[in-house]
């Protein structure tokens, strides 16, 4: 079911009180930065905030990991201890949850973060991200695929053991209760 993309004043309200906590908390993820700068530009950008909205409702903790100089874009990774709770238990995309011949998933991580209006976290992403903190000690997430790996039924996942990231494979069509997946946003 496709929810609506706008946000009421008291949502709004109330997501940027969380965003601007959690900007303020941890500062050592976006240094440099002026929380009153990223507010301006959410404000100015509603689709953005929903899809942020988004993110904090499914348990994401989005948060700024970044600025894009080049195009002036802030950038939001989610930044929840383990993969967010709300986006656990999906097969990577359409392709793999339609070849599943039974016990199949409610969704894929593909297609819940078009609905959201996010793209996946890269391997790239995710090691950025765990330049920040210790993330997916407990759970893992799925990353986006290379093409050459999906057509072949692959997709990748990572996680942290041992103090390590570690970058996996499985089928595109697995899904376990401890992965999920997170997601990044330019505004």
């Amino acid at each position: 079911m496709q929810r609506a993309k706008g946000l009421k004043a008291k949502q709004r309200e109330e997501l940027l009180g969380a965003l601007k906590a959690r900007f303020e908390k941890n500062m050592n993820r976006h240094k440099g930065l002026e929380w009153a700068k990223v507010q301006a530009k959410l404000e100015a950008n509603p689709e953005k905030l929903w899809s942020l909205n988004e993110m904090e409702r499914t348990g994401g903790e989005p948060d700024v990991v970044g600025y894009d100089k080049r195009t002036g874009e802030y950038i939001f990774y989610d930044c929840s201890a383990e993969s967010p709770q709300g986006r656990r238990s999906v097969c990577y995309d359409r392709e793999a949850l339609e070849s599943r011949k039974e016990h199949k998933p409610k969704d894929t991580a593909m297609d819940m973060a078009a609905a959201m209006g996010i793209e996946l976290l890269t391997e790239e992403h995710y090691r950025e991200l765990q330049k920040l903190g210790d993330f997916d000690t407990k759970t893992s997430s799925w990353l986006k695929t290379p093409s050459e790996i999906r057509k072949l039924g692959g997709a990748i996942f990572a996680d942290r053991r041992y103090d390590h990231v570690f970058v996996y494979h499985n089928g595109a069509d697995s899904y376990y209760g401890a992965r999920g997946f997170r997601g990044s946003l330019r505004v």
